[in-house]
């Protein structure tokens, strides 16, 4: 599979090609943060396959926490586009960055002891508390 996407601006750009690792919706609360509310929707991409086509993106890791996530969003217009977690082999990548989203069909969701009343899961895929086993 190859994805292509990019930011609101049109100043970051990226290619994803691979078989996806993971298509999930995820509730948990930091992602409600970074999305605004809603849950997180991505596919996580093989990390061999991504890369950065058109500018460069800036990081945010949290200082404070053991184990933490590295957010990669447009310098401009502020569009996150990636996550990057240590250990895992794929590149998490945000389903409202691809040129196509509608290429998005989640297997499961994620961390829904933190969903709020407001989301949504869609009928018929596994929901887990946490992550799955």
């Amino acid at each position: 599979m190859k994805l292509e996407g990019g930011c609101y601006c049109g100043g970051l750009r990226y290619v994803a090609e691979g078989e996806p690792m993971m298509k999930a919706q995820c509730h948990c609360r930091e992602c409600q943060y970074i999305t605004g509310g809603s849950p997180n929707v991505f596919i996580a991409m093989p990390i061999a396959g991504f890369a950065y086509t058109k500018g460069t993106p800036k990081q945010f890791t949290r200082s404070d926490l053991e184990r933490a996530v590295t957010r990669e969003f447009c310098p401009d217009c502020g569009t996150h586009v990636v996550t990057r977690s240590p250990g895992f082999p794929a590149v998490i990548v945000k389903v409202g960055s691809l040129d196509d989203p509608s290429v998005f069909k989640p297997d499961m969701a994620i961390f829904t002891v933190d969903k709020q009343a407001f989301h949504h899961v869609p009928d018929g895929i596994p929901a887990f508390e946490r992550l799955p086993g």
